[in-house]
């Protein structure tokens, strides 16, 4: 199971400089276009095959578009033993800080 972050709530996060994991799970070509700053890029068509390179002992927090593939991502992650939250309505909802 995962709890659900809003965008708001992230920005916080990242504003108090809390040590935080981000994973953006939208296609690279999307992530080039304009990311959070701080996350690592890791397509949810990849994330299985990319368990590995995931911290376990550290929590993260999965974006998207919307929030439809990050869902999916944390569903996956959460049921492998990872601790996760999902950022609630992606980047179409993100109004904090961006880098490309």
């Amino acid at each position: 199971m995962y709890e659900e972050l809003t965008p708001e709530e992230v920005e916080r996060l990242l504003r108090n400089h809390t040590p935080v994991s981000i994973i953006d799970v939208r296609e690279p070509f999307e992530f080039a276009e304009g990311h959070i700053p701080r996350a690592i890029n890791i397509s949810v068509n990849e994330i299985q095959n990319r368990i590995g390179e995931i911290n376990k002992e550290q929590e993260h927090i999965m974006v998207c578009h919307s929030g439809s593939r990050s869902e999916v991502a944390s569903a996956i992650l959460s049921a492998s033993g990872f601790k996760v939250k999902n950022m609630d309505g992606g980047m179409m909802n993100w109004h904090g800080p961006i880098e490309c």
